[in-house]
């Protein structure tokens, strides 16, 4: 995958052997070790006994007793200076270390086993790991750090992943601050690191429906597994209706309504490439109803099917994440408005009309109120909200700040 200094050759423990750092932490800062929350912001450190590199290993000691509260992986260059792994004493972070908390991890989708076979395996801070995402595709595993102190740990993550689900292949995969910290060209920022991958599209199934994953090129690491139950869902919905999806990406919630036999469904995206995987995986797929996709900004889409008239049974507004900082909050919330005002005068009497945010930023009460502007901007009584969800269980929320993904299910009279 070129001819640069790759993804992998960054990883090689003997380059960078972290060490042990005694750290004291501020008032603040203990208080949330003691209340196990996973990040330590780097305002919070009063003293260090040595530098700290990415990946060393901090010990925190408390400041009064002295005695170690909890112990993370040092990422100096971060804000979060300091990812928590262990509380309430010592640990050794080693092999038996990770394979403990993978095992942990694995245990808890269990359920998902008979639903599915793309599962989030390792979903960062959630369990115990942050900054670190393990998803599995049938039996091809996509590790991606989102951190650089996860450099030294990886060949010993990939031999637990070995150990525990003996995959086929294992693909790591960098996020952009990693890549631009380690100056990576883009052939170089994904790397396979065991095994062989002769076709980096894998197919993989969700209740019945087929899909394929991309999991070198895909976005996350190959396709959003979150929204497994909501694509689910609507496709209960769907038989014999007539369905709008928009920011279709890859199909996954009109895919499912042609599986489940929409009478008719229209994708949406901007994006021409993501439009031809979404009939790539329509095709996978047995069904009798039509397919159609429009290519462009969705905004103007919906316009233009308000002005002519055209309603549909079932509308799904699954954008992507609108507020990237907090100043993009009021930004997002307008958005989410307008979304609101324009998906309600596309749904047929009956119909439904579901509304998805995995803006992090934006909560639950937030979402909903702007769908409540919505609403009344075009003068609307007529949505009940039935049902509101949030993230799957492999995607399960384990602290505060760990809730993103939220879908909000309306009924019209």
């Amino acid at each position: 995958m070129g001819k640069n200094i790759s993804l992998w050759d960054h990883c090689d423990p003997q380059n960078h052997a972290p060490q042990i750092v005694a750290v004291k932490l501020s008032a603040k800062g203990e208080r949330s070790v003691r209340q196990h929350h996973p990040w330590i912001f780097d305002q919070n450190i009063l003293k260090t006994n040595k530098t700290p590199k990415a990946g060393d290993v901090g010990i925190i000691f408390a400041y009064k007793s002295n005695k170690v509260i909890g112990l993370g992986l040092m990422d100096p260059k971060s804000p979060i200076a300091i990812k928590m792994l262990h509380f309430d004493g010592g640990a050794e972070v080693n092999e038996a270390f990770f394979l403990d908390l993978f095992k942990k991890a694995i245990e808890k989708r269990v359920p998902l086993i008979d639903k599915t076979n793309a599962i989030r395996l390792v979903f960062g801070e959630n369990d115990g790991l942050p900054g670190l995402i393990v998803d599995q595709y049938d039996a091809v595993m996509v590790v991606k750090i989102y951190s650089l102190m996860w450099l030294p740990y990886i060949a010993m993550i990939r031999d637990v992943l070995l150990s525990l689900c003996a995959p086929k292949s294992i693909v790591l995969r960098a996020n952009r601050h990693v890549s631009r910290a380690l100056k990576l060209e883009e052939e170089d920022q994904v790397v396979l690191i065991y095994g062989s991958l002769p076709n980096p599209e894998i197919e993989f199934h969700e209740y019945g429906v087929r899909f394929l994953a991309h999991v070198l090129k895909g976005h996350k690491t190959g396709f959003f597994l979150d929204h497994r139950n909501n694509r689910h869902r609507v496709g209960q919905l769907s038989h014999g209706k007539r369905v709008l999806d928009v920011f279709a990406y890859a199909g996954g919630f009109g895919v499912h309504a042609l599986a489940n036999g929409a009478k008719q469904v229209t994708s949406i995206d901007i994006s021409a490439q993501a439009l031809s995987l979404a009939e790539r995986n329509a095709a996978l797929n047995e069904f009798p109803g039509k397919h159609e996709t429009l290519c462009g900004d969705a905004f103007d889409l919906l316009q233009q099917k308000i002005k002519k008239g055209i309603q549909y049974d079932v509308v799904v507004i699954d954008p992507p994440s609108f507020a990237n900082s907090a100043d993009g909050v009021d930004l997002a919330l307008n958005k989410y408005e307008t979304l609101t005002r324009l998906g309600t005068q596309l749904v047929a009497k009956k119909g439904w009309l579901i509304l998805a945010s995995c803006s992090s930023r934006v909560d639950m009460d937030q979402f909903l109120q702007a769908h409540k502007k919505g609403f009344t901007a075009v003068k609307s009584q007529d949505f009940n909200l039935i049902e509101k969800t949030g993230h799957d269980i492999d995607h399960a929320v384990g602290f505060e700040h760990g809730h993103y993904l939220k879908t909000a299910y309306y009924r019209r009279k």
